[in-house]
């Protein structure tokens, strides 16, 4: 299994997670709320990581959905490092959705060089 494999089921268990933790976890409606965020905007959210994820996952051997899983999801994390500035997030909160950022950007890339 190559390095990029091993990525991309990596960061899909991570939006899969992620995802139904939007969904069920009275912690995230909470986050959500502290964001200034709605529950509809939860819910796509949640709906988008799951999505997301197996758009990766699918992506391992059809890079053209890879491609596109990896770049919404890099646009999803740059909402969600811009909304953790606009709320003053610290660094350590902060890091996560621009670290996901960068491995999708990456992962991206890598599906564009396959397709």
């Amino acid at each position: 299994m190559t390095f990029n494999t091993v990525l991309a089921v990596f960061t899909s268990i991570a939006f899969f997670y992620y995802g139904f933790t939007c969904l069920f976890s009275d912690y995230m409606v909470k986050e959500f709320y502290r964001f200034g965020l709605k529950d509809q905007q939860r819910i796509l959210t949640s709906l988008l990581q799951l999505l997301g994820a197996i758009g990766i996952v699918v992506g391992i051997k059809l890079p053209f959905a890879g491609m596109m899983a990896t770049i919404g999801l890099s646009l999803l994390m740059l909402m969600g490092f811009i909304v953790r500035i606009r709320i003053r997030d610290d660094i350590r909160q902060s890091t996560p959705s621009f670290a996901f950022m960068l491995i999708n950007a990456y992962l991206f890339y890598f599906y564009y060089l396959s397709a």
